[in-house]
């Protein structure tokens, strides 16, 4: 959780289109556990605290673009503790929701898909004493998780009232077009750190050596088209420093490199090199 204060940049937020906003409030309230800060007839503001925007709802009239295109892989949620994950895992269950999960070595998470299979991660980490660096890359594993263990006090489902108030939003995992501009987009333009780069195949980006806030792969291709403005899946993210130097200096990184860098009514936008759009600003900018 530290790694989400001070001195990190991270992510912040996430924004999502999405086909029918009754269905898809019913599904993040009494599954996921959000509760509704703000809602009109199409879009929702949902937190878990009851004062913080973790996930912002869109209705649109547009489909998804194509099924193999940048945007969305998931977005993740942070559970404060392990006890929460098991009792997730039991409130899934009991919605007979399908789910995939992991051990990531630095974490345990489980995988699922919202109605509008919008990917959704919802993780714990494990203590950052017991990760495993080499040569500057941390140790990061797919490998089964230990079921048995996680659920060994045996939660009761009926103990489930929400997503706890401490979660926040972990990162994100992009799918992207290709990953030498990426990778310059996001390092030498927003200034996250290379902490994981897999096989050439995905790159793991954090601040401060968290072991990712944003995550960019090429799964679904090379060349993977970009959305459509207003399709179902990713809208925009957020990504906020922790200064008004910190975000001045990237966003003259960005202009340098040539990515655009808008200033908006208490952000700027910006886009990826595989059109997925970005919010930066800082912690006060938006309050």
């Amino acid at each position: 959780m530290t790694f989400h204060n001070g001195n990190a940049t991270y992510v912040e937020k996430v924004s999502l289109n999405i086909k029918d906003l009754e269905r898809s409030l019913k599904f993040y309230t009494e599954t996921i556990g959000f509760q509704v800060l703000n809602q009109n007839e199409t879009s929702a503001e949902l937190t878990a605290d009851g004062e913080n925007v973790l996930l912002i709802l869109n209705q649109t009239d547009k489909e998804r673009t194509h099924p193999r295109s940048a945007g969305l892989y998931h977005f993740a949620l942070l559970l404060p503790e392990r006890e929460d994950l098991a009792l997730m895992t039991m409130q899934l269950a009991a919605k007979q929701i399908p789910l995939g999960s992991a051990d990531h070595h630095v974490s345990e998470a489980l995988y699922l898909d919202d109605p509008d299979g919008n990917g959704i991660e919802i993780y714990i980490d494990r203590e950052p004493e017991h990760w495993i660096w080499n040569d500057n890359q941390v140790h990061m594993v797919t490998e089964p998780l230990n079921a048995q263990d996680l659920l060994k006090n045996r939660p009761d489902p009926e103990d489930f009232k929400g997503l706890p108030k401490d979660t926040i939003m972990g990162h994100v995992h992009l799918h992207v077009s290709e990953l030498q501009k990426t990778d310059e987009f996001y390092t030498e333009g927003l200034g996250f750190e290379v902490i994981l780069n897999f096989g050439g195949q995905a790159l793991f980006m954090g601040s401060e050596k968290y072991h990712h806030h944003i995550a960019a792969n090429i799964w679904n291709g090379l060349g993977a088209p970009a959305p459509e403005k207003g399709s179902i899946g990713l809208d925009y993210y957020t990504v906020v420093y922790p200064s008004d130097e910190a975000l001045n200096e990237a966003v003259s990184r960005l202009k340098a490199l040539g990515f655009t860098a808008e200033k908006e009514d208490g952000y700027t936008l910006t886009v990826d090199p595989s059109g997925n759009h970005i919010r930066i600003q800082t912690q006060n900018s938006h309050k």
